[in-house]
């Protein structure tokens, strides 16, 4: 799994500079550049499998390492690394796989239209990625890329200026070819994935409650 990382380490050293510009432009206390860290579980669909293949409705680890920038106080972006890891649902062929992502998302602050206490915050992301499917052992030939798209919403409690704590709920489409042979599916996804997770968002420039 190392080496699928160190594949994208570039994007990410570029991600920090092209934030790390932003911050120094702009020091109001609107502007906010978070690091956010989240684990949880994974529900692949069905679909994304050939027979023989499937997985379980419910997997873990789900881990995603985010940068976010809010370049103003309702909107802001953010690059996020996923990694999920599956396996074999009890009736199928056994099989473990990682789901690797990365994406690059907008981000709108809907604390205005949903919000339950003074000191929660709603947000909404949504973006296009790229994914890498990775099968382990025996069917380790059978690596899958292709592109995706995700959308997801965020429910946070702030624990003070600086932290928050938060659930994320996501769906991730992904656009993947079909296989060319059923053999080229065994230990493969190419469909849609679910994402739960919980995690904390640290604020390094700025904080979450400025305008309440």
């Amino acid at each position: 799994m190392i080496a699928y990382f160190k594949k994208i380490k570039s994007s990410w050293v570029v991600a920090i500079l092209f934030f790390w510009f932003g911050f120094t432009q702009a020091q109001d206390n609107t502007s906010t550049f978070k690091v956010q860290f989240a684990t949880g579980i994974n529900s692949p669909m069905a679909q994304g499998f050939v027979d023989g293949f499937e997985a379980k409705p419910i997997n873990f680890p789900t881990i995603n390492l985010g940068l976010q920038y809010m370049l103003s106080h309702k909107f802001g972006a953010k690059l996020d690394l996923g990694y999920n890891r599956f396996s074999n649902d009890k009736d199928s062929n056994a099989f473990k796989s990682n789901y690797i992502r990365l994406n690059l998302q907008g981000v709108y602050d809907a604390s205005d239209i949903i919000r339950f206490s003074p000191r929660m915050a709603t947000f909404i992301h949504a973006g296009p990625g790229y994914s890498m499917v990775r099968p382990l052992d025996v069917y380790g030939e059978n690596k899958l890329n292709f592109f995706n798209a995700m959308a997801g919403m965020e429910f946070h409690y702030g624990i003070n200026d600086v932290l928050s704590i938060y659930l994320d709920g996501s769906y991730i489409f992904g656009f993947g070819k079909a296989f060319d042979q059923p053999s080229d599916g065994f230990g493969a996804f190419n469909g849609d994935m679910l994402t739960v997770t919980i995690g904390a968002s640290i604020s390094l420039s700025g904080c979450y409650y400025c305008n309440d």
